[in-house]
């Protein structure tokens, strides 16, 4: 099979497509032949050597995609054989081919297209988790969004418009303006032009906010907490700022600054909570997975949501878009096509 073995670490030239031996599923596991595989911020970091969670190198990158099931081990029942599937995994979807736990090949949603289902594991249930799970959402909360118009973001203002909360949210460009207004957000900052605390408490009428996802660190991570109002709860799903480079001692020490830390005492003097997430880590308690997948997917057929995918690529074309994930032009979900 064909598949992007990351051989060592750095700029999106080494996404080379390189020939391997096609896997073999063992004992209660599946193997699923891509169509369609989801890209993720997480990767990027993977790719620089920047994410803890990832494996010693070689490895194929890649955390999710969709495809058919072409093969099942001992213990998996064969009616599963040309069943299509939403894969979630730690490594492994960049490629034409990839093994997983019969529990991590998950159905698919059949109002969905073939990249709507690739595009929506991994983004939709961060977001999920990170509001519903973790902050408790409730319809009467003011909720602010960082990075609203990237593929957590857009999932994140559609769960909490559809719980029915006054929601905010942060974007880099007019362009991403325009397409976060159109899921129907209250209010929308362009945060290199304006201070998006003040602007959030301009719109919302001197007050700050009860709920904050938070994907940035560093100085957002910090004005953002700022603007919790007592009882408010911020979730940190992700650390987009992060660019160590191990050689630089200056860049060491602004990234040791750019880490998002709590204090307890400042914490009790406003009453406020600060959360954190990595939807990883949850993979080895597969009966809690199935609980938020269930949740998840009840949730976003009910209200008729979707994942909103901004941009397609070709498989040889996987280096291009990383290149643009990384410029952060981007919208929406990336996703690219074996």
């Amino acid at each position: 099979m064909h598949a992007i073995l990351l051989q060592k670490h750095g700029g999106p030239e080494n996404l080379a497509i390189s020939t391997m031996a096609d896997p073999e599923p063992e004992d209660n596991e599946v193997l699923v032949r891509l169509k369609a595989i989801g890209l993720n911020y997480a990767e990027i970091q993977s790719r620089k050597g920047l994410y803890g969670w990832a494996p010693k190198l070689p490895y194929v990158l890649g955390m999710e995609g969709c495809g058919i099931v072409e093969a099942v081990g001992r213990g998996v029942d064969e009616s599963r054989i040309g069943q299509q599937v939403i894969v979630a995994a730690q490594t492994g979807a960049y490629a034409e081919k990839i093994v997983v736990p019969q529990t991590q090949a998950l159905p698919v949603l059949p109002d969905f297209s073939l990249v709507e289902n690739a595009a929506f594991t991994v983004q939709w249930m961060t977001a999920w988790v990170g509001l519903m799970k973790i902050c408790r959402l409730q319809p009467t909360d003011t909720v602010l969004i960082q990075a609203a118009a990237g593929g957590v973001g857009t999932a994140a203002v559609q769960i909490a418009k559809a719980m029915g909360c006054k929601v905010y949210g942060t974007v880099g460009s007019d362009r991403k303006m325009e397409l976060v207004k159109s899921l129907g957000i209250d209010g929308v900052i362009n945060y290199r032009r304006q201070d998006f605390a003040e602007e959030v408490r301009k719109m919302n009428n001197g007050r700050g906010v009860d709920v904050v996802l938070e994907v940035v660190g560093g100085e957002v991570y910090r004005r953002s907490i700022a603007l919790l109002n007592p009882f408010g709860r911020l979730v940190q799903i992700g650390f987009a700022s992060l660019n160590l480079n191990k050689w630089n001692p200056l860049s060491i020490y602004r990234t040791l600054r750019a880490v998002p830390r709590v204090n307890v005492s400042k914490m009790a003097e406003r009453s406020y909570a600060v959360g954190a997430s990595h939807l990883g880590y949850l993979l080895k308690d597969p009966q809690l997975m199935s609980s938020v997948w269930q949740d998840l997917t009840s949730f976003v057929t009910e209200r008729r949501l979707k994942p909103i995918v901004g941009h397609e690529f070709n498989f040889d074309q996987m280096a291009e878009a990383h290149r643009l994930m990384e410029s952060r032009q981007s919208t929406g979900k990336i996703v690219v096509r074996v």
